[in-house]
């Protein structure tokens, strides 16, 4: 049997890379009381514009609306979020982190840090950059496809 090509291989190993990757900064992060759901959520509420709407942040997550009203619920009654009415729109609602989230969240980056650190220890800084630079090229055409 022929050898299976890169160009084959490489979209089942950067999934295997995201879940491993995701399951390792999970089992790190569980000691906090935080699902993977949670501390996604947390990051990316945190790296969104001030005032994101619960459709917005459904979609940087990658879930259905829904599922992220009942995740949004359990971070409310944990003290990290607060939901409130659009200034702009009275159909939709925006999301905010609480002050309570602040440490929280810095303990979530030096948890990542630290497993980006074991991750990256003995891969070149050049190397790291080129296969960024490819990331991103790939990203770009899949959303222009």
């Amino acid at each position: 049997m022929p050898p299976v090509p890169v160009s084959e291989q490489f979209g089942i190993t950067l999934a295997e890379l995201s879940r491993l990757w995701r399951r390792k900064l999970d089992d790190r992060l569980r000691p906090l009381g935080l699902s993977q759901a949670k501390w996604i959520t947390l990051l990316q509420l945190s790296l969104a514009p001030k005032g994101t709407t619960q459709k917005d942040l459904a979609e940087r997550i990658g879930i259905e609306g829904p599922t992220l009203v009942g995740l949004l619920d359990r971070l409310e009654a944990d003290g990290w979020v607060e939901r409130h009415e659009s200034t702009t729109d009275r159909r939709s609602k925006t999301v905010h982190l609480s002050d309570r989230a602040n440490p929280v969240l810095a303990q979530i980056r030096t948890i990542a840090a630290a497993l980006r650190g074991e991750i990256f220890a003995d891969v070149a800084d050049e190397d790291l950059g080129a296969c960024y630079e490819t990331l991103l090229c790939l990203k770009a055409r899949l959303e222009r496809l």
